[in-house]
């Protein structure tokens, strides 16, 4: 698996940096995005089951690895650059939350609906901590950690289908933070992903940000818009279109405020997004079925491959008349992974 890190270039003279602009150019390592000149501090406050991301001292997010509820990892409590909550409450509060899938939503996630029959999204099997690959790190605009997970059957728990190394890297760029969430699955054994709606990597958006501009009792409508890289609008247009990026974002205190899903173009397929107006947002490269594409989608991993996947997260805020870049942060995403 490839190894994204950030070189940490001094200016003595132009030459020299030239020179080593070239060789990390040879090497693979990707020099800093002016995002990361800020000198935002990237840190992570380890807790039983659970690591606190924050950025600048501010909360960023809390990222979940161990839970006895909800048996797969997650993000939650995620913030915008600016402090505003992104992601819905978790769990909703009475009154001011849409209370629907509670236990399936709670941030972002990446969980599967199927993988050799056992339901890993409805939390019906659970996805195991095993260990730290390499332990949470964070320095000055980047940090990351990579943790080893165990996906067990779902009619014998004790049975490993397959494992997961996750690699999750958080960077500060021009338009905001950027999860880098790189996912390598392996098995000693042949296991296969099948075809639902709910597979792949999803977030719950904020009650107040969702696309749905009807009030829900005392819940008032949202104000947020759904568009992919196509210039496809919301759930009707959105739903079952595969796309390069697709973003999530609303108004809040004459912020905009969202969440970006940027597809990897070396997955082994595009991704279909599984889009709803009330706050759901999903990056799905099984569903071919399920969206109406053709025929069932079987993907079958052999015993000693590895399948990987790979996507950018990235989460932003800007004046609400100055809405985020996406197209050019989907570029800076591509740099930060060599691709």
């Amino acid at each position: 698996m490839m190894c994204i890190q950030t070189g940490d270039v001094r200016a003595f003279s132009q030459q020299v940096l030239l020179a080593v602009a070239g060789l990390f150019f040879l090497v693979g390592v990707i020099s800093p995005l002016k995002g990361a000149e800020r000198g935002d501090q990237v840190s992570f406050d380890a807790k039983p089951g659970s690591i606190d991301i924050k950025i600048a001292g501010r909360p960023f997010a809390e990222y979940f690895y161990a839970d006895k509820t909800i048996t797969r990892p997650y993000f939650a409590h995620v913030h915008a650059p600016n402090g505003v909550p992104v992601t819905r409450n978790h769990p909703p509060v009475v009154g001011r939350d849409l209370a629907d899938h509670a236990a399936l939503h709670p941030g972002i996630w990446m969980a599967f609906g199927d993988v050799n029959g056992s339901d890993y999204w409805r939390n019906k099997a659970p996805v195991v901590f095993e260990r730290f690959i390499e332990k949470p790190k964070g320095r000055a605009g980047e940090g990351g950690f990579k943790v080893r997970y165990s996906y067990r059957d779902q009619q014998e728990q004790g049975k490993v289908v397959c494992n997961e190394d996750f690699r999750c890297g958080v960077r500060v760029i021009p338009a905001g933070y950027l999860l880098l969430c790189d996912s390598m699955f392996s098995s000693d054994k042949e296991f296969a992903f099948g075809d639902q709606e709910e597979m792949g990597l999803g977030f719950r958006i904020a009650t107040p940000l969702r696309a749905d501009r009807k009030a829900k009792g005392e819940i008032p409508p949202g104000t947020g818009e759904i568009v992919n890289s196509h210039g496809a609008h919301n759930e009707k247009e959105v739903w079952g279109a595969a796309a390069e990026w697709c973003d999530y974002a609303g108004v809040s205190d004459d912020q905009r405020v969202g969440i970006a899903i940027l597809c990897h173009p070396h997955n082994f397929r595009p991704s279909w997004f599984h889009a709803r107006d009330y706050g759901l947002l999903v990056a799905n490269p099984f569903g071919r079925a399920a969206f109406h594409k053709g025929e069932p989608s079987r993907v079958v991993v052999k015993p000693g491959e590895r399948f990987r996947l790979r996507y950018g997260v990235l989460v932003h805020s800007s004046p609400s008349d100055q809405p985020a870049d996406i197209a050019t942060a989907y570029k800076d995403y591509l740099k930060l992974t060599g691709d």
